[in-house]
């Protein structure tokens, strides 16, 4: 059984259990400009059922007491098309390489997706993601509404399958897990190859094109989010993208960058001197986020809540600021004024998985969510000195730091995915002195 098909049968239980249809599509391609299209993405929560990544793809689950079924709707082989647009996995092959119970030509969904729901009172459908998807989906309900008359029962309610499915999606599973591992250990090739080729004059492009160049040949499905590749005041831009300023000395080097491995997403941050050596004032800012850093992954456990690791996080960089001179006042005036933020403007955690901001929710019961096992998460506090920001020592003026690793929850505390990226001081400035030949192994 794959994983794909175990997460699908998962699913399916629940949907047996409690009597419901589900319809999930796969995203459509989308035009880059004029004829030309941005390279296909598969929807996470259909990849996450089939590991199928061709476009124009539907999963229709159907319950029932014994097992239900699934019909995947896919494009058939096209000798002609598949000149011109690539291979297609076809009608026939599908059902036995993708363990469905039945597979049928997409051209035919929207002709026989009513009888397929009928007499299914309720149905899983995700509204809001295409317009035109969500129009046709309710013209189907119409139709087995004015149908009920016949003896049909129609859907009587239409359901978000967040709630079931993220949460499923939430808790990793050991081969999920493991395509996590190999997506961090091509990402820490990526970091430490960055780390030996950032010198004086180099600019961020290439590194961005490292970067990508590295998580390619390692077998990556590519870029998890956008390479965030910042020198000098950029890393004061949370989401700087341009990638394309020359890198000065005596500045720092902010990279944000994750591959993705079978769309499985990796995140980390890191950064260093671009001339391999931290200034002073670079080193106590950075010192400042490290010790934030390793005091909230260390606190991440079974039960802890999730809130509490941005607490533990915030308050070492509250007392760092204190001791810069930066801030006034004690950790609790600070953190009540809120005088930090204009330095520290954002959470310290998020969830990961096929998504590099993952699903899954963040409060229960209106309370912050406890960690469990199985859950994955990051940790990436930071400090930055925008040169826009009034009353701020020169010396800092321009620093940008980020630390962040991804964290997976484990039964009895937790496994740092990300640990062999160099991420101490001396650990830093060793992997910035490495040969930049040795990317070229």
């Amino acid at each position: 059984m794959s994983l794909y098909s175990d997460n699908r049968r998962r699913f399916q239980a629940i949907l047996n259990e409690k009597g419901i249809a589900a319809v999930i599509p796969t995203n459509t391609v989308k035009v880059r400009n004029h004829d030309c299209d941005f390279r296909f993405r598969p929807d996470s929560d259909f990849w996450y059922l089939t590991g199928f990544a061709e476009p124009d793809s539907w999963l229709v689950l159907l319950p029932s007491k014994d097992g239900g079924k699934s019909i995947l709707f896919l494009r058939d082989k096209d000798p002609l098309q598949e000149t011109w647009q690539g291979r297609r996995l076809g009608i026939d092959a599908a059902p036995d390489s993708l363990d469905v119970d039945e597979a049928r030509n997409v051209d035919d969904l929207w002709d026989t997706l009513g009888e397929l729901l009928a007499d299914h009172t309720s149905l899983m459908w995700r509204t809001g993601n295409d317009e035109g998807r969500d129009r046709r989906m309710l013209e189907v309900v119409a139709d087995l509404r004015r149908r009920a008359r016949g003896g049909v029962q129609p859907p009587v309610e239409l359901l978000d399958p967040a709630p079931i499915l993220h949460e499923l999606r939430l808790f990793k599973t050991e081969a999920e897990v493991e395509l996590m591992r190999a997506a961090a250990a091509i990402t820490t090739e990526a970091h430490t190859a960055a780390m030996a080729t950032a010198a004086p004059g180099v600019n961020e492009c290439e590194i961005d094109a490292l970067i990508d160049y590295t998580f390619r040949r390692r077998g990556s499905t590519g870029q998890a989010y956008n390479n965030i590749v910042a020198g000098g005041a950029n890393a004061c831009i949370l989401h700087y993208v341009e990638n394309d300023a020359p890198l000065v000395d005596g500045e720092l080097l902010l990279i944000d960058a994750g591959a993705e491995m079978d769309y499985y997403a990796s995140d980390v941050t890191r950064t260093f001197p671009v001339n391999g050596r931290f200034s002073d004032a670079q080193r106590a800012v950075y010192e400042v986020v490290l010790r934030s850093q390793i005091a909230a992954v260390n606190a991440v456990a079974p039960g802890v809540p999730f809130l509490h690791i941005h607490e533990i996080a915030l308050n070492e960089l509250v007392d760092g600021l204190i001791e810069l001179g930066v801030c006034q006042g004690t950790r609790a005036s600070v953190i009540q004024d809120k005088s930090y933020s204009r330095f520290f403007m954002h959470k310290t955690s998020h969830w990961l998985g096929l998504d590099v901001h993952d699903c899954g929710t963040y409060t229960a019961d209106g309370k912050p969510r406890k960690l469990e096992a199985g859950m994955v998460l990051t940790v990436e506090p930071g400090l930055y000195f925008d040169p826009s920001l009034d009353g701020v020592e020169p010396k800092y003026v321009g620093i940008g730091v980020r630390i962040e690793d991804d964290i997976l929850v484990t039964p009895n505390g937790h496994e740092n995915l990300t640990a062999a990226i160099p991420k101490t001081v001396d650990a830093v400035e060793a992997a910035c002195a490495e040969s930049a030949l040795a990317t070229a192994r």
